[in-house]
């Protein structure tokens, strides 16, 4: 272990990933549906932010002020970068909590950190409810994703033993990566071996092989700290309090629907769970839940009815997905449930952004009267539709072209960073305020698309030269013509490109 980093690795960087969740627009609608008011974010903070894409991509992709810091100088490095290439201004760090702690930083509307609460020390984590204590503004939001319990109890004692066996006494020689391949197949011979505790815990087994898979960046961050606290939600709840914030919803759409999938007896027993700690309990239960993504909030606000309806009328939203993707994903939730939204108001709701454009569900309600379907339905729709990922928040026109300079910018950094190495897959919208996914492949079209080439053979073409091993020039070009008539119109139509 590194212990000069207080137990967190930094003998290899994390991977490249993004997280939509610690998007500051996706508050709103969060709030609005469990009847709160969202806060006015300017100013903003996320602790431990890997490599800084999510930082960066919502930095660049909307007016809030950010402010970070990660334990690791090469994620710092690598985050500084992206903000230069954008041109956007971002107060990047790689102190420890504590130095961090110590800076003079401004009151925050809005401080996030994803699953770095289950990495750290004790220590560190006290750090972190102090640090939300001094600098989250009343009104403000704490946004925490982390591994929960259940859902890693039965895991635990094969991480103990993947770990102890990567740290074995003459093993520090060897780099991180070697070291988890060993423990990784030491582990897999173990449960080969049928012992006891593999029968009665089958599910670590496909586990483990799935851990092959992952990247070992992946692993080492996830499994190979020091540390490593998957949590209650009471017990993180009753750690927070004293930073003066409380639980308000889930920052997850698809937690907004306790329906979808739940038995009648399940849903019953949620219902009568008076407290929002059995309640919550009770829900991670029910799902086995590894990981929860949490909206706290310092003074929470409930609205009124009036005042809920009106707040919703003004929500814009905007399809992230190509509308064929819409009735597929769309029915098989609503199969999983008997309850409303039904698949008549879905599908007008869906029928009504299948153009592409940013709506207000006060248009869309304007625009659905005929069919008589209220402002609560669509609301009701909404949520469920974001939470298959097919629709997100959207920014107001003013604030689209203020950013869009921005992530132009960005946008081409990433674009001609995927034809040396395949590291980022997400590009800025200036209309959602946060990242949008692309593929490699689709990196090295919008490369050719970028430089004015029309013609989807020529992309395929170049995508070719790049990708030497493991992909056809046919398949490339059947490929080219699909996104040119399906993923390129979408990505336009949110000024990805």
């Amino acid at each position: 272990m590194i212990e000069g980093a207080d137990g967190y690795r930094t003998d290899i960087g994390y991977v490249y990933g993004y997280h939509g969740e610690l998007n500051p627009l996706r508050v709103r609608l969060a709030f609005l549906n469990a009847g709160l008011q969202p806060p006015e974010i300017a100013t903003a903070c996320e602790l431990g932010f890997g490599q800084g894409v999510s930082l960066v991509l919502h930095a660049a992709a909307s007016p809030v002020q950010w402010h970070a810091t990660d334990i690791n100088p090469a994620h710092a490095a690598y985050a500084r970068t992206l903000a230069m290439a954008s041109g956007t201004p971002v107060d990047i760090r790689h102190d420890s909590f504590v130095d961090f702690s110590g800076r003079d930083l401004p009151a925050f509307d809005y401080i996030g950190l994803h699953g770095v609460w289950s990495w750290i020390s004790d220590g560190n984590r006290a750090t972190i409810v102090e640090f939300v204590r001094r600098h989250l503004k009343p009104g403000g939001v704490l946004y925490t994703g982390y591994n929960t319990l259940p859902g890693w109890a039965a895991f635990s004692p094969l991480r103990h033993l993947m770990v102890e066996h990567a740290n074995r006494p003459g093993s520090a020689h060897k780099p991180i990566a070697e070291r988890i391949d060993d423990a990784v197949d030491f582990s897999d011979r173990l449960l080969a071996a049928e012992p006891a505790f593999a029968r009665d815990n089958p599910g670590t087994i496909a586990r483990i092989k799935a851990a092959r898979d992952d990247d070992r960046p992946y692993l080492a961050h996830e499994f190979f700290n020091r540390d490593w606290q998957p949590m209650h939600f009471t017990d993180v709840a009753r750690a927070l309090a004293p930073a003066g914030v409380g639980y308000v919803c889930a920052a997850d759409y698809s937690d907004h629907l306790d329906a979808m999938g739940w038995s009648a007896s399940q849903r019953s027993l949620i219902e009568e769970a008076d407290d929002a700690g059995l309640r919550e309990t009770v829900r991670d239960m029910i799902a086995n839940q590894r990981f929860r993504r949490d909206y706290w909030v310092r003074g929470a606000k409930r609205l009124s009815a009036a005042e809920r309806t009106e707040a919703l009328r003004l929500q814009r939203v905007i399809a992230v997905a190509h509308p064929l993707d819409f009735p597929f994903k769309v029915k098989a939730a609503l199969a999983l449930s008997q309850v409303e939204p039904g698949e008549a108001v879905c599908g007008s709701v869906i029928e009504r952004l299948a153009d592409g454009k940013a709506w207000s569900l006060g248009q869309i309600e304007q625009a659905l009267q005929p069919k008589g379907i209220s402002i609560g339905q669509i609301a009701q729709a909404v949520v469920l539709i974001a939470s298959n990922g097919l629709i997100e928040a959207a920014q107001e026109d003013a604030t689209i072209a203020r950013v869009r300079s921005r992530t132009d910018r960005l946008n081409a950094h990433l674009i001609a960073q995927a034809g040396t190495s395949d590291n980022v897959h997400a590009l800025a919208s200036p209309v959602t305020g946060g990242g949008i996914h692309a593929s490699r492949k689709e990196l090295l079209f919008l490369a050719e698309v970028l430089q004015g080439r029309r013609r989807p053979d020529d992309w395929a073409g170049h995508a070719a030269k790049v990708l030497t091993t493991g992909a056809s020039i046919v398949d490339l070009t059947a490929a080219a013509h699909a996104f040119a008539t399906d993923r390129l119109p979408l990505l336009r139509a949110l000024q990805v490109v």
